[in-house]
């Protein structure tokens, strides 16, 4: 049985103000929760709605942990494509988190198998994530994090081969292609179901494709997306081209454009 709240909302603004209200709500009730983060298009316009709630709302990260999905394998923290460098633009400098207790793979380790180890280890040792932000891969390969196609839904932080669909879509931030890295260190498909609430947020039409086999399609390790059908807290934020082919439209929640109504 698909487990999956899904949620439909006018556009991807409104998308983003739901999703911050509910990191919103989970930090106001418990101001030392743990937090799943993610990189990509879609989550900087959730993370603008958490600064201004940070700035103009007095929202504080001072007892928050963080930890994020993935990283590139090669890449230093000070390099301008790695996933440290975009958290620390998008979200992190802006807020008042402790650097302590933000936690991003290493993509450069003198042993990469022990320390995937030591991640899901500090994962562990802080009692498990609340609440995981997660976007989706395109058409070919609706992957979550970096578990690409073909992933176990057993694995756990691991280092992985980038599907050559997720280095195509990624050398638009690279000077050329060939300096796109082709591995990656990500949490695994278990890690990740492991966490108490998941948020998966999808936007735009070319997402589209993505949504109808992560939501409405079969669980498959060819769509590392759909095992959150199975998640028992997974809410599914969709604007409303990226539910424009869903087939069982009917059965979601609508979200209006100011986020106090819900129609169904």
């Amino acid at each position: 049985m698909n487990q999956m709240k899904v949620r439909i909302c006018q556009d991807a603004a409104t998308v983003a103000r739901v999703g911050a209200s509910m990191i919103v709500e989970l930090v106001r009730e418990n101001p030392a929760a743990v937090l799943g983060l993610a990189t990509g298009s879609t989550p900087p316009a959730l993370y603008q709605e958490l600064i201004r709630r940070h700035k103009e709302e007095g929202l504080s990260f001072s007892q928050v942990t963080t930890f994020n999905l993935d990283e590139y394998v090669g890449l230093w923290p000070t390099h301008k494509q790695s996933y440290h460098f975009f958290m620390w633009e998008n979200l992190f400098r802006h807020i008042n988190i402790d650097p302590r207790r933000v936690f991003i793979p290493a993509g450069i380790a003198p042993d990469m198998g022990e320390y995937c180890e030591w991640y899901e280890n500090a994962i562990r040792s802080l009692g498990g994530i609340d609440l995981q932000v997660l976007g989706i891969g395109p058409a070919d390969d609706p992957h979550i994090a970096f578990n690409c196609a073909g992933t176990s839904l057993t694995s756990r932080t691991h280092v992985v081969n980038l599907h050559p669909a997720t280095i195509k879509a990624n050398a638009r931030f690279f000077p050329s292609a060939v300096e796109v890295p082709r591995q990656a260190i990500t949490m695994g498909v278990q890690t990740i179901m492991e966490v108490r609430q998941c948020l998966l947020l999808i936007t735009g039409s070319h997402k589209a494709v993505s949504a109808v086999k992560a939501i409405e399609g079969p669980i498959t390790v060819d769509v590392t997306a759909s095992v959150l059908q199975n998640h028992p807290n997974t809410v599914v934020l969709l604007d409303e081209p990226a539910a424009s082919k869903l087939k069982r439209i009917g059965q979601y929640e609508l979200i209006a454009a100011d986020e106090t109504t819900v129609m169904v």
